[in-house]
């Protein structure tokens, strides 16, 4: 029996827990994968990590050791309780028990003036998207973010645009960061085991953006209205969607990028939709 399996066994008994699966919870018992984790992070004591929902606190112990400060963001008060004991002699881990979505993070980044910050999670899969995207579209002051998600999930994320498993999010990661897989993680490194496998995967945060648009809301409004129909041909998508005012439009800007009339959402660039954005803006 592994030395994490035995410690998550001997916290779990002594504080009554059991795994709850409104906050998606599963506990990370596999050494290889927390050292994966941690190594591909490449933190340093300069570097100040944020650990979202740090659970029983597996992890947290380990990027404690490598890392200048770990700020620890968790939302079910018995994990709080667990983290607060634990850790009560550490000082460079802070504990806050709060939901990740309604947090702050350019304020509570913005106040501890470290070289680096760097965001490492063990996600919940109910919610690993919002919180992706919050993380993405706040534009934080960040290096890298480290998470480990659903294995279909993480496909998508890492996707190049207009390649296999795209997805509407393909883009949005796409435009702010660089992905990368990490790991694939087997359900057996946790326990209870979850149904699916997972990932761990690391987002890169580029300086600036591969494409240039005037307004990225428009160029985010466009890929989102073009994958509300996937099933449908990007031309009647986006007239469907009301993007294109009337077929001839559509036919007249897919032509003028030389574009197939046919073409289906997913097959097109970021490059692709930051030109149709500047056409019909």
């Amino acid at each position: 029996m592994s030395t994490i399996l035995e410690e998550t066994k001997f916290i779990m008994k002594k504080y009554h827990i059991k795994p709850n699966k409104s906050f998606g919870q599963n506990f990370l018992i596999s050494e290889e994968v927390i050292t994966a984790i941690v190594d591909s992070s490449d933190i340093s004591k300069e570097d100040l990590v944020i650990e979202i929902g740090p659970g029983l606190g597996t992890l947290t112990k380990y990027l404690s050791e490598k890392a200048g400060k770990v700020i620890c963001i968790e939302l079910d008060k018995k994990m709080m309780s667990i983290l607060k004991d634990r850790f009560s002699l550490y000082q460079n881990i802070e504990l806050l028990n709060e939901d990740i979505l309604k947090v702050d993070l350019k304020q509570l980044i913005g106040k501890e003036k470290m070289k680096k910050v760097k965001i490492v999670a063990n996600l919940p899969y109910y919610i690993t998207t919002p919180i992706i995207m919050k993380l993405l579209e706040d534009e934080l002051d960040l290096d890298s973010i480290t998470v480990m998600i659903q294995k279909e999930v993480a496909e998508r994320l890492i996707a190049i645009p207009g390649e296999k498993d795209t997805g509407a999010i393909t883009y949005a990661v796409y435009y702010y960061a660089e992905a990368n897989g990490v790991l694939e993680v087997p359900k057996e490194s946790f326990i209870p085991e979850p149904e699916v496998t997972s990932k761990v995967i690391q987002l890169k945060i580029r300086k600036k953006p591969p494409v240039s648009v005037e307004n990225k809301e428009i160029l985010f409004r466009i890929i989102k209205c073009a994958f509300m129909q996937r099933r449908k041909t990007l031309l009647n998508a986006l007239l469907n969607a009301r993007v294109f005012q009337s077929k001839e439009e559509g036919i007249y800007v897919l032509k003028k990028l030389n574009l197939s009339i046919d073409i289906r959402p997913e097959k097109l660039t970021i490059e692709d939709y930051a030109n149709i954005t500047k056409i019909i803006k």
